[in-house]
């Protein structure tokens, strides 16, 4: 029996503990051969297409105030319907497809888990106890987010859970050896849960049959104005980040610099594109094209502490994110030119903003670098990552 056997049983352990009290479904077992909706413990479970002959399925979780509609394809957040200032009218606030081919053929990661590693690795390169490895490169030289077919591009085993603090689903996957160039097996888990104070929690781990680098992330693109509604830069930040790791070309130079002076500084709350004409133009160092930036979060590395707030003026809609990485990468979509979302809508430049939290970038590169956090996991060691959205309404 292999060590991902044995351990399986650990982390698997170490999830109902962060979930606190979830159990699996006793009425999944007997629905997962059924096809069309059906109610497993109050989570409504369809299918959603195929890809190669297996099904992927969609979950709608319900609390009464709020819902969130999950896909296995990706771990991918589809919908995340919030109750506005406006007598409650619920506003779906994370952009997305209404088919699964949108997602296959022109997502830029919306509302997936991303891994391997989150983020980027510097040529697609790094060593590790006397070996090299060679990622798959998909951004220009580099490796992000997991490569070519990374965790955002698999069909997830899933299946809905229940917990004390509300419905769920629970997605699981294996990655083999040698997958998009890495070493060793990793098992990686993702809960999301849907609490009855509106808060959509999501909660990962990882196992390794060998060392090598992990750093999940959430990536749903925001606007908290709606999918549909356009620009988000009207729309009021606020980081609990006092320090970030400036970057060349995307990568970290090694420095963690203060916000304070700069137009990276959300440390009171502002409208996200009211400093952005201080940011790097074209062909000057640092361009990004908006906000692309990995902030260092104040505060305990581990402990679930706020990160962010988030706001729109015009539906009141205020999101409250937590979490326990070191670092929260703020891109506000600086690249997005999209038609054919959601109803039909198109999804231009700086019309959904993301917040990842996350090892910071390209870490397996920074191994000698003082204060870089640690990206490697190793045999018998748990990877977790904790992340909540708290949703209410400012009148």
């Amino acid at each position: 029996m292999g060590i991902l056997q044995k351990q399986w049983g650990v982390w698997l352990l170490a999830l109902v503990l962060l979930a606190s009290g979830c159990v699996g479904s006793s009425e999944w077992i007997r629905e997962q051969g059924e096809r069309g909706a059906s109610v497993v413990d109050g989570v409504i479970v369809e299918p959603w297409g195929e890809i190669d002959g297996e099904e992927v399925v969609r979950y709608t979780l319900d609390n009464g105030s709020m819902k969130v509609r999950i896909i296995n394809y990706g771990a991918t957040v589809t919908e995340c319907l919030v109750p506005s200032a406006a007598g409650g009218e619920l506003v779906d606030v994370v952009l997305g497809f209404d088919d699964l081919d949108g997602y296959r053929e022109k997502s830029p990661y919306f509302g997936c888990i991303v891994g391997r590693c989150a983020n980027r690795i510097a040529a697609g390169k790094f060593e590790l106890n006397d070996s090299s490895y060679t990622l798959a490169t998909n951004n220009g030289p580099h490796h992000l987010h997991g490569g070519n077919r990374g965790f955002d591009k698999r069909i997830w085993e899933s299946k809905p859970i229940q917990s004390n603090r509300g419905p769920g689903v629970e997605l699981r996957l294996v990655s083999e050896p040698g997958d998009q160039g890495y070493p060793g097996e990793v098992r990686a888990a993702v809960r999301y849960i849907l609490t009855g104070a509106n808060q959509l929690r999501v909660e990962m781990a990882a196992e390794s049959s060998m060392e090598t680098p992990v750093n999940l992330a959430h990536h749903s693109y925001w606007n908290l104005a709606g999918h549909e509604s356009g620009s988000t830069l009207d729309q009021e930040l606020l980081l609990r980040c006092s320090r970030y790791t400036p970057a060349q070309d995307l990568i970290p130079t090694g420095e963690v610099a203060p916000v304070a002076g700069t137009p990276l500084d959300f440390t009171t709350s502002r409208a996200i594109g009211s400093q952005m004409d201080q940011l790097p133009k074209p062909g000057e160092p640092f361009y990004a094209g908006g906000y692309d930036h990995n902030f260092v979060v104040d505060g305990e590395e581990g402990a679930l502490r706020e990160v962010a707030v988030a706001r729109s003026g015009k539906t009141g809609i205020v999101m409250t994110v937590f979490a326990d990485q070191p670092g929260l990468q703020f891109y506000s979509g600086n690249f997005l030119d999209i038609a054919g979302g959601k109803g039909g809508a198109s999804y231009p430049q700086y019309s959904g903003f993301c917040l990842e939290s996350q090892i910071w970038p390209d870490a397996i590169n920074r191994r000698d670098v003082a204060g870089w956090p640690n990206v490697v996991l190793k045999p018998g060691e748990l990877y977790t990552h904790t992340m909540s959205h708290n949703f209410s309404i400012e009148e």
